[in-house]
Order: C-alpha cells, then structure tokens, then sequence
C-alpha cells in the first residue's frame, strides 16, 4: 500500500522523510517531481533516503511516496546494444524525451514494452519447472540467443505454453496454480542471483594481450584490477579487454569517469567490429553511462545494476566479462553519501564498510552451475584511479585483499611509450598455478617453463639495472650484458603491444607462444655461442635478431617467423655458436 509522508530535511543527495514506515532499500519517490531515491537508514519515525536525482530546490514539507519494492532492474531481451545510466534509465530514450541535458523527475522502462519478439518455447504443457528452468529462446541478435527462463522465486507445472509475436511485458506461459510469466523479469540490485553451485575457474580469459595472456592471466570467472595514475592507459586496457576477450557478453560500467572519456566509449563502441562475428560488437554489449557530472547516488548504484544484468546472462550459461571503470569514483560516492550521513569515518574519510562493499561486488564474480544446469562465468576487471598514482591508498589496498590478479599500471612506462604500461616487476596473478594444465594441453607443454623463464630475466634485468647506473653497461661481465639483451628483447619483442595497429592489437596464443619461445631460442644459441669464445659484439648485433622484432607486425607471422629462424640458425653458424 502506497503511504504519503513529507520530507523534513536535505542535504545535498541524502534526505530525511517523515510519515512513511519503509522497509531498507525501499525505492520512494521525493518532492512534487517524484525523484526516484532508495532508503538507507531508518531511526525511529525518520527513513534517510538517498535519491538519485538532482536535489536542488527540494524544501521541507514536500510529499514522499514509499513504492514497497527495492531497487530493482528489467532483466529480459533488449538489453544488448542498450546504453543505461545507473538506475537503468535508457539515455537514448531519454534523451528523446528531452534533448541534451538530463532533468529531474523524468522516468523510462529499461525495456523497450513496445518491441515485439519471436518467441520459441522448448518446454511444453505439462513440464514441471523451477526458478531459473528454460522456457523458450529469443534472438536477441544476430549472435546472441536469449534464453527466457523462470523467475528464480517460482516453480509449478505449465498449464499453457505459446509460441509467436509477443512484447516482454506479455504473458507466455501460465502454470496450474494460476502464475503467468512473461519474457521480462525484475531483480533487486542489492541481492546475489543464485546458483546451483560455484564452480573453480580452470580455463583462462583469452585476452589477445601478450602481457595479460602470458605473463600475468586471468581465469573465467575471476577477479582482476587495474590501479594506475591518469594518463597511464586503464581505459584503453579496458576497451582491449572488452573487444579482444573470449567471452559472450561485455557489460561496461563507466562509473564517474570524465564525459569526454565515456562519450569516446559512446561513439566508439558501436562502430567497433566484433572480430570473432564480423558483426558490430554493440550487438553483445551492454553500456551503464554514469559519468562524474551525474548524480552521485546513481554512481553508487550503477556498478549493482551492471553486475544484475551480468549475472542474468551468466544464468543463461554464457560468459561474461564485466568492465568496472572506476571503483574508485564508486568508493567517491559512498564516501560522499557517508559524510552528508554523518557517519564515523575510516582512512582518508572513506566508510568503515568501504571494504565490505567492494568485497560483496567482486564475490559475485565466479564461474557457476547455474539453476538450469548451464555453465556460466562472470569475469569482473575493475579499474583503479589511486590519487597521484599512490597505491597504498585505501581503494587500492583494499581491493588488492580481494582480486587475484593486479595489473599495476606505470606512469614512468607510459611516458617511455612502452604500451600496455603494466609494470611486470609489481603485477601479479594468482591463477597461475590453477591453469597450468590448460595451458599445457592447449599452448605447449613448455609454456609454463618458457614465461617462468622469460619473468627470471626481467627481475634479473631489474637487478643489474642498479649496478648499470652506476658504472655503466660495459663494465658487466659478457654473460651479464647478454642477459640484459635478451630481457630487452623480451620486454621489447614480447611485452609491448600496439593497440592501434591492425595486426598487433591481437595476438592469438599460438602467435604469443611461438614469439616467446624464438626469443628464448635466441637466447640459448647466444649463450652458447659466447661459451664457445664467439665475440659478443657479432652475437649482439646479428641481422635476424633486429628483424625478430618486426615479424609481430606481420600478417603471415608463421611464414616470417620461419625465415627469421632459419636465417639466425645461419647466423650463428657463421660466428661459430649453436
């Protein structure tokens, strides 16, 4: 039952509401323009509300109405190629309502009711069914099968079961005890979805970026960050990630970033080329809009919106990679929230719950048994924007505590233009270990020798750096300069990646595993050759390996890597090595 109370004060997003009796997370509408705003805290006869509009020219005694539902989203087909703000408002639609600039108090469905899909039933009257059982598919798009599936609250046996033209809002199935389904269903943001069962990550993302692939990788289904100071790179990573990833499904986040930044996503991603379809990659994304000018309490909101949505495709047993840019605007807005709540504040004026609540968003990632039986995943990559690029700020630490893979990005390797700038002596993954035998039954089963390998002649390089500084690279032993060579090569050849260039922007791991191990071969014909009294300038300075460097860049790679190969093995013959 709707009941009627009145606002009694404001500050800024968070206002107290007398006269209503809520629940937590009530969604209530505030003032005479109805703002949307969800409660947060109830004392006694007062509900603090956080309302995610823009608050100016709200005054004491306007009237509040309480909805009796939480937060909750539109889960059906017509979310891929949608472009959401935090609260799920489709900012297309939106801005057909009323042009450039968002006003207060204006609503719309996250789905489009008017949109008629071709629904296809599998299951059949008489069927037994469950929460999260299949009824039926849809194409969503040309790619993209949508499965309809029983909300996870309802079980019974189908009564009637139709096939045809319907909106999602209408009715396809009727159980025996009277309840109807439609093809749409709403979830509270708040609340995990559930699963049959969690499951261990044991197959990598497959990324096409030789650092995070070879070096420093990701399961399916786990988490990652990627802290690091302005300029270094976090959302072009982000947006390699999200084009070059094996996964179905991409849900990005853009939570308070810069409008110019987020406007570049905008128009960039549906002219992007999905390079596994040849279809555009809009067709199995979906955008969540939220940028810094936004309202703040919609910022705190939108990273729950996109990770739903995530998880809904997860159910229907596809892979999904969620890009959350930046946890650190999201820790902004809870800390922003928590002062005007006048509540204790923790380290550097964050909330004392500021780790429970990245810990709860980034625990919902994981590979699962969904409740239809299907294996699905959620990959969660969060971007952190530390200030100053200080990574023992609170936002940082904390989500270090949670993730297991860190990719740190350099301000010092970007300004060298060594891309992606992620620095291999301080980034680190714990999934390792875990994907050992894939790589071994599907890369090579040297793979794992061959980057522990390449990662000891970096901290090796790092190590005499110290002592080059000091009396420069020529008063090194012969074996120690062939060392910093060959680690060159591997941080040059290997580690460095053209985002922008048409070849080099992927690197599949055939490709990935065949350059390292001609790097290493390189390395083992050098070593011997020095051993067997070659001169070191003539090792340093053979033809073939300058022209390693260029093979990346090659359409026909294996065809050039062969000549190189062959043409080094000469070579070395020549000067007396091998």
């Amino acid at each position: 039952m709707e009941v009627n109370g009145e606002i009694y004060r404001v500050a800024g997003p968070v206002v107290t509401v007398i006269g209503i009796k809520p629940r937590m997370y009530d969604v209530v509408k505030v003032g005479h323009e109805g703002l949307m705003g969800e409660v947060i805290r109830i004392k006694g006869e007062q509900a603090t509300v956080q309302v995610y509009e823009d608050t100016s020219g709200l005054k004491p005694g306007e009237p509040v109405m309480n909805t009796g539902l939480p937060l909750s989203v539109e889960l059906g087909p017509g979310l891929l190629e949608s472009i959401y703000d935090g609260i799920q408002r489709p900012l297309p639609v939106l801005q057909e309502k009323m042009g450039n600039f968002i006003q207060r108090g204006v609503t719309a469905n996250g789905l489009d009711r008017e949109r008629v899909w071709e629904f296809k039933p599998t299951a059949s009257k008489g069927n037994e069914v469950k929460g999260g059982s299949i009824l039926g598919l849809v194409q969503e798009t040309k790619n993209i099968e949508h499965k309809i599936m029983v909300p996870p609250a309802i079980s019974g046996t189908i009564k009637e079961i139709k096939a045809g033209s319907f909106k999602v809002d209408e009715t396809i199935c009727v159980l025996t005890d009277g309840t109807e389904i439609s093809m749409m269903q709403k979830w509270p943001v708040r609340g995990p979805r559930p699963v049959a069962k969690k499951l261990m990550p044991t197959k990598p993302l497959i990324t096409g970026q030789r650092i995070l692939d070879g070096m420093f990788p990701i399961a399916k289904g786990g988490t990652a960050a990627i802290p690091g100071p302005f300029g270094s790179g976090k959302t072009v990573t982000q947006q390699q990630l999200a084009k070059w990833s094996d996964t179905d499904i991409v849900v990005y986040i853009g939570c308070g970033e810069r409008g110019n930044e987020m406007a570049d996503v905008l128009n960039e991603f549906p002219e992007l080329e999905d390079p596994k379809t040849g279809r555009p990659l809009m067709e199995r994304t979906v955008l969540i809009a939220n940028t810094s000018n936004m309202p703040v309490a919609a910022r705190e909101a939108s990273v729950y919106t996109g990770i739903t949505i995530a998880e809904y495709y997860r159910d229907m047993g596809y892979d999904v990679s969620l890009m959350a840019d930046s946890s650190s605007r999201w820790a902004e807005a809870m800390r922003e929230i928590s002062s005007r709540l006048e509540e204790m504040p923790g380290e550097e004026g964050y909330p004392a719950y500021l780790s429970a609540r990245l810990s709860e968003f980034y625990e919902r990632a994981g590979a699962v048994n969904s409740l239809a039986g299907l294996d699905g995943s959620i990959t969660v990559i969060g971007a952190v924007s530390p200030p100053g690029g200080d990574f023992s700020e609170p936002v940082t630490q904390n989500t270090l505590r949670i993730v297991k893979v860190f990719w740190a990005l350099d301000a010092k390797l970007s300004q060298r233009r060594h891309f992606p700038s992620i620095n291999w002596l301080t980034s680190y993954s714990l999934y390792t270990e875990g994907l050992a035998d894939w790589y071994s039954e599907n890369v090579g089963a040297d793979w794992t020798q061959l980057r522990d390998d390449a990662m000891d002649l970096l901290q090796q390089e790092s190590e005499l750096q110290e002592i080059v500084q000091l009396v420069g690279s020529d008063a090194l032993p012969e074996d120690q300069q062939l060392t910093l060579e060959v680690a060159r090569m591997v941080r040059e050849y290997f580690l460095q990646q053209n985002a922008f260039h048409p070849v080099d922007t992927y690197c599949p791991f055939d490709k990935q595993y065949k350059l390292l191990k001609s790097i290493t071969r390189y390395g083992e014909m050098a070593t011997a050759a020095l051993e067997a009294g070659a001169p070191m300038n003539k090792i340093i300075t053979i033809k073939a390996k300058d022209e390693l460097a260029k093979i990346k860049y090659e359409e026909d790679f294996d065809a050039a890597l062969d000549a190189v190969m062959k043409k080094m093995d000469e070579e070395f013959a020549q000067i007396g090595g091998n």
